[in-house]
């Protein structure tokens, strides 16, 4: 970890790349590895896009799994650990695999850096080792998701993919890619490569002329696929939630088929069946992709410990955890949590009876089924755990959010003393809510170590036309200066008031997501 944290270059987000020539450079440190041509031989799905290129990729490493393939899936950032970022048949890699590969590739890397050739900056590095591993790991299928853009992205060293997708495009990383869906667009179809074909869902004017023009150029036959269609699932459901899915579960059915088709493998099993394969309801079904649209019922507030539960068993304390960080995305979040409360509020009122407590083994953690009427009959309290870099933009993000939640508690993880970022939003969220100004007395008043650091419990439950004011918060916001603390007090709350249920939505940052998950398993 040290080694891998001694590549992240100390470079703020929309600040030119140190390294111009980043293709040249990345061919340059695979030949050095022996791996330049083995690349060619993978047979490799190359996703691009703004929103929903990660569940795209998990979604096609599924189908391609349950048809009996071994796969191989680079995904970013991880939330947790790095080696979650290297699926190898739908499991993060071993350490001791994990160590053997990163210690092969860095040694040899190392022996050969010159002063015109450093070691590779940290996604570059990342990139580098998922080839290795695919490569040595001997994968049939390598599905690659692209880090940023796609014409200058690392990943786009790959000159023969086996199909290429792009998923919803949208305003993101607009200080590197450009501020009009047009250029952003042209980034993302830079992955095109002649006469390989290549999949889009629908796509907003402006990005799918871009995309059309450069499919056109390269001579690649380019299709657009329509919304999945959920009676394909024979009654059962995606494996990830939310409406949005089912637009990356129809490119990923095409992606699977196509790589299926180019290589010669979808005559010889489905040919004559006009219906989606067993195998690829298999996968839509039981793919999995944490942080991104999950429910994690915390089965122990009192002792400070959590497990992932499925979505039919209660809790006191439920967080909703999905790393949304672009306008579109939080909306799509948004009214995945909106659907996802009212559901559960309505299975929880619709079986207020269960006559017998019964516990059953789902997902490989225990669930306990038993319902009391005292249970059903809590009230509830939605809250909102927010951050995001001081790239993005607050004052488009939050707004997308005001009419699905009652309250929020704003929230960073604490790296020093400066908060000044947290209160900004603060400020914004009130004035979107509330349509007041807060006052600036509030921040200059915080101290780390005053006792009234975080607001009392009856911050959460009284009245909010009440007001409940002190010189640390406001009626329905509050600052807290670290992640440990807020869950801690939430913890707290559902211990100290038996009769509510708080329904908490964490957001803004796949980092943030990945820290909550992290303190959630401790």
């Amino acid at each position: 970890m040290e080694k891998i944290s001694s590549l992240i270059t100390r470079q703020r987000r929309g600040e030119k790349p140190p390294i111009s020539n980043k293709l040249e450079i990345m061919s340059l440190y695979l030949k050095i590895l022996g791996l330049d041509e083995d690349i060619n031989k993978l047979n490799i799905i190359h996703v691009a896009g703004t929103k929903g290129k990660g569940s795209t990729c998990i979604f096609c490493e599924a189908i391609l799994r349950e048809c009996g393939f071994r796969t191989g899936v680079f995904t970013s950032p991880h939330l947790i650990d790095v080696r979650e970022r290297f699926r190898i048949d739908g499991i993060d890699i071993s350490e001791d695999k994990f160590l053997q590969y990163f210690w092969d590739c860095w040694n040899r890397l190392e022996e050969n850096t010159t002063e015109q050739l450093s070691m590779p900056p940290l996604f570059l590095f990342l990139t580098i080792l998922a080839f290795k591993i695919f490569i040595s790991e001997q994968v049939d299928a390598a599905i690659i998701e692209v880090g940023l853009g796609g014409k200058e992205d690392s990943t786009n060293v790959i000159k023969e993919p086996t199909v290429c997708g792009i998923t919803s495009l949208g305003m993101d990383h607009t200080e590197i890619l450009g501020d009009t869906l047009g250029q952003i667009a042209s980034h993302k179809a830079g992955i095109f490569k002649p006469k390989v074909p290549a999949f889009t869902v629908p796509q907003p004017p402006e990005a799918m002329d871009v995309i059309l023009e450069r499919a056109k150029e390269l001579m690649v036959p380019l299709e657009v696929t329509e919304p999945f269609d959920c009676k394909q699932m024979k009654g059962l459901e995606l494996g990830l939630s939310g409406d949005h899915q089912f637009y990356n579960a129809a490119l990923a059915v095409s992606l699977s088929r196509c790589w299926l088709q180019r290589t010669g493998n979808w005559g010889k099993k489905y040919q004559k069946d006009s219906n989606l394969p067993d195998e690829f309801i298999r996968g839509l079904s039981t793919a999995h992709f944490s942080g991104r649209a999950q429910i994690v019922y915390d089965s122990s507030p009192n002792s400070d410990c959590s497990e992932i539960l499925s979505k039919n068993c209660g809790g006191e304390l439920i967080f909703y955890l999905d790393g949304a960080h672009s306008p579109e995305s939080m909306e799509t979040c948004a009214k995945w949590f909106s659907n996802a409360v009212k559901r559960y509020e309505i299975s929880s009122h619709s079986s207020f009876e269960v006559e017998n407590a019964e516990e059953s083994l789902e997902n490989g953690h225990f669930l306990h089924e038993s319902k009391t009427l005292e249970q059903l009959e809590k009230s509830f309290r939605r809250i909102l755990l927010f951050n995001c870099l001081d790239v993005r933009n607050p004052h488009i993000l939050l707004p997308r959010l005001v009419n699905t939640c009652a309250s929020s508690v704003i929230s960073s993880d604490l790296h020093g003393i400066d908060l000044s970022w947290q209160f900004n939003l603060q400020r914004i969220w009130e004035k979107i809510t509330h349509g007041k100004e807060m006052t600036t007395l509030l921040e200059k008043d915080f101290k780390i170590d005053n006792k009234e650091i975080l607001p009392p419990h009856e911050f959460l439950y009284d009245d909010a036309s009440s007001g409940c004011h002190s010189h640390n918060y406001l009626a329905r916001s509050a600052v807290i200066p670290s992640l440990p603390l807020t869950i801690k007090w939430l913890r707290d709350c559902v211990r100290d008031h038996p009769s509510t249920r708080l329904q908490v939505l964490v957001t803004g940052s796949l980092h943030l997501v990945g820290d909550v998950l992290k303190l959630l398993k401790r």
